[in-house]
């Protein structure tokens, strides 16, 4: 069942070390902990330089939404500058990381836990229309910046404005419609039983 996710709904959490704090977009199974996720997405706001939550057995996937960016120290072996030219970096949970901003950042967060699932994160520049092609069982659709999208099946039609998410779990081939926008488009991918 398609389900649209408002971001004014949502409420964002504080992180412990006082750094920043996290708003939960959708997680699976649905109320897990940070222990037992399969997989979460959702966007972090980093207001002060500082070290990341470590996740052992976590493939993550960070995307700018909005601010000047944020240099990621990523274990001893490589320094990223998420930003608007490089706004994408994924990296294992278990590593060490380190950020230092210099002013509040707003970033795309997807956590996959690798042992059950995987995920693949497209960014994507809509002008009037592009069409969506499914590509999994599960593909969450995430507007990142523009203030409307629409998004439009066979059966269904669904209004979005920023930051609202769509979760669609049915093979279909989907319209979105905008004057210009930045989607994310996340497919969730599970593990095929051995």
């Amino acid at each position: 069942m398609t389900a649209l996710i408002q971001y004014a709904s949502l409420h964002a959490s504080p992180w412990k070390n006082g750094g920043g704090s996290t708003t939960e977009i959708a997680v699976a199974p649905a109320g897990a902990s940070f222990d037992e996720f399969d997989w979460r997405i959702s966007l972090a706001t980093i207001a002060a330089s500082g070290p990341f939550s470590v996740f052992p057995g976590i493939d993550r996937t960070l995307t700018l939404v909005e601010g000047a960016g944020v240099v990621l120290d990523v274990g001893n072996e490589r320094r990223v500058a998420l930003s608007e030219r490089e706004p994408v970096v994924a990296f294992p949970g278990e590593t060490a990381v380190s950020a230092t901003i210099e002013g509040i950042t707003t970033d795309f967060n997807v956590m996959t836990r690798r042992s059950r699932c995987s995920h693949q994160l497209e960014r994507r520049v809509v002008r009037d229309f592009s069409t969506l092609e499914r590509r999994s069982e599960l593909t969450v659709l995430f507007l990142a910046e523009g203030e409307s999208l629409t998004v439009a099946s066979g059966s269904e039609r669904v209004a979005m404005v920023r930051y609202d998410a769509l979760v669609l779990d049915r093979e279909e081939v989907w319209t979105l419609e905008a004057g210009q926008a930045t989607v994310f488009i996340v497919d969730i991918i599970p593990n095929e039983e051995e």
